[in-house]
């Protein structure tokens, strides 16, 4: 056992206090609190991990857990996984993500930055509860047991652990999720709530694969508009984040730079969401191609950008799309030297080959979403490398009671 004091946040949700000069990342901790924990890992030379037992100092920030099963009150092994922030009160829960993106971006971006995470607009998420950053997913999977027990993982493991309660989840899918019954032989039960439609329990079998004919299709709405897509595709998890980012984006471009006959771009493009923020705001005679590796994604994004003349929905890895304009001898004249490109990567980034390849093309501008701070830290390294830099962040707490935050950033190069 240590007792630690435990000085700041890190990136993953997990604190930073010392012992004896070694580095010790302790889960269920905040900066300033002094704790008893239990080191788990202490395998390495730099570093160990452990996990909090016992709270000594209290931080004026710590609340009852939101989740009771995942509290500190539990032993490590039987808390709930996926609320590692659901001690800390709302408003310092902001201030830590703020602080792990903008401490990345000046460590690893080499940009100081003052970051505000935002919390998601009331009016956008009806039915969230923002102050205790409860009830805002929309999708939730659990997982089975060997003997068909039906629960979410234990933090930092691959064991399920049973629970009463699913606090982040929309009411209407913790009324019906499975927690009390079983699933033998299923490998997961995925909980799925669309905007159009009730809740729905989806049970997984091992060895399930996606039946491009059978997959059924579901419609999420965004204000007015509404976008298709299939059930298991991908969506926003928060009520309200498609109609945050979709704002946000809009927000970012800068208008002096945007010429709708540009080809303009939405690269890791899905069904097509930010295509038609950027429509909505420039006009139906927008210019806008949006590029998505899944086939059954671009499908569906050709149907929602219909409202265009000048959107295309391609399948396509982005990075060989990208090498295939830049060997177009003529790709400059086409306008994408003009164009706006926005970049909503997977969490890993967008990388430095397509960094590279984008700059090269000379875009007016990139608004890159990024859900992942050292991912979009390390873009943005890159980015500067080339004359590039960053103009513009804004940051939404899109994930609230976990330590993930969203970003929309837009960069251009310096003139």
């Amino acid at each position: 056992m240590l007792d630690l004091d435990v000085e700041r946040i890190a990136h993953g949700g997990v604190a930073v206090a010392r012992h004896e000069g070694r580095v010790v990342f302790v889960a269920d901790a905040i900066p300033g609190e002094r704790v008893r924990a239990r080191v788990t890992d202490a395998g390495r030379d730099r570093f160990w991990r452990a996990e909090t037992l016992e709270v000594l100092d209290a931080s004026p920030d710590r609340r009852p857990h939101v989740w009771p099963e995942a509290s500190v009150d539990r032993a490590p092994e039987h808390r709930a996984g996926g609320a590692e922030f659901g001690h800390v009160r709302m408003p310092r829960q902001r201030a830590l993500k703020g602080d792990v993106l903008r401490d990345t971006l000046a460590r690893m971006g080499g940009v100081e930055r003052d970051v505000v995470v935002e919390p998601v607009d009331a009016a956008l998420a009806p039915g969230v509860d923002a102050e205790a950053g409860t009830g805002w997913r929309t999708r939730v999977r659990l997982h089975v047991d060997d003997d068909g027990s039906v629960g979410p993982y234990a933090a930092r493991s691959h064991r399920v652990v049973p629970v009463r309660s699913l606090p982040l989840a929309l009411a209407e899918l913790e009324a019906i999720a499975p927690l009390a019954g079983t699933a033998v032989g299923a490998s997961a039960v995925d909980l799925v709530a669309p905007s159009d439609a009730p809740g729905e329990v989806v049970v997984r079998m091992p060895g399930d694969r996606r039946d491009d004919a059978a997959t059924r299709t579901i419609v999420e709405r965004v204000g007015e508009r509404r976008f298709t897509l299939d059930r298991d595709g991908f969506w926003q998890v928060h009520r309200g984040a498609a109609a945050t980012l979709t704002r946000a984006v809009q927000e970012a471009i800068d208008p002096a730079r945007f010429d709708p006959a540009a080809d303009n771009q939405d690269l890791y493009g899905g069904v097509g969401l930010l295509a038609a923020a950027v429509g909505d705001r420039f006009g139906a005679g927008t210019r806008i191609t949006t590029v998505e590796a899944d086939a059954r994604a671009t499908e569906h994004a050709g149907a929602n950008l219909a409202d265009w003349i000048g959107a295309r929905a391609l399948t396509d890895r982005v990075d060989r799309y990208l090498d295939r304009l830049a060997a177009e001898a003529d790709a400059a004249a086409r306008g994408f030297a003009g164009a706006t490109v926005v970049l909503d990567p997977p969490r890993s980034g967008a990388g430095r080959a397509v960094v590279e390849r984008l700059v090269a093309l000379g875009p007016a501008q990139v608004v890159y979403v990024a859900c992942d701070p050292v991912a979009l830290a390390r873009d943005v390294a890159t980015f500067r490398e080339h004359g590039w830099e960053l103009e513009s962040l804004a940051a939404f707490d899109l994930f609230p009671n976990t330590h993930h935050v969203e970003a929309v950033a837009r960069l251009a190069a310096i003139v």
